[in-house]
């Protein structure tokens, strides 16, 4: 498939690619279906910040490990279980669990 755009077009095109991240190729091709499935291209780029602020969130959500890690490393010291160590653990692998799925669900809704 071809197509003709001036300068303007040219330039507009090229920085909607960069700030998603994809060639100008891949860009155009994402537009162009989204078009042809009835889908707002302004749908397709929140998807995307929604999947870069999960992606976000599950970083802040490992720092969590951080201090369940050191709460883990209290127990090797002292022998003794500290009060905070399963509440950790468990908070961790909660919202560790629930971001990884909203995550795979928004990658699912991306074409």
């Amino acid at each position: 498939m071809q197509f003709s755009l001036d300068d303007g077009e040219y330039a507009e095109l090229e920085e909607a690619a960069a700030r998603e991240g994809l060639s100008r190729g891949a860009y155009a091709a994402n537009a162009a279906l989204a078009a042809a499935r009835g889908q707002a291209g302004s749908q397709v780029a929140a998807l995307r910040g929604a999947l870069r602020e999960l992606v976000r969130a599950s970083e802040q959500v490992r720092k969590i490990g951080v201090n369940l890690n050191q709460t883990v490393a209290a127990l090797h010291t002292t022998g003794e279980e500290p009060p905070t160590l399963r509440l950790y653990a468990a908070a961790c692998m909660r919202f560790v669990a629930r971001l990884d799925e909203a995550a795979h669900a928004v990658l699912k809704k991306i074409p």
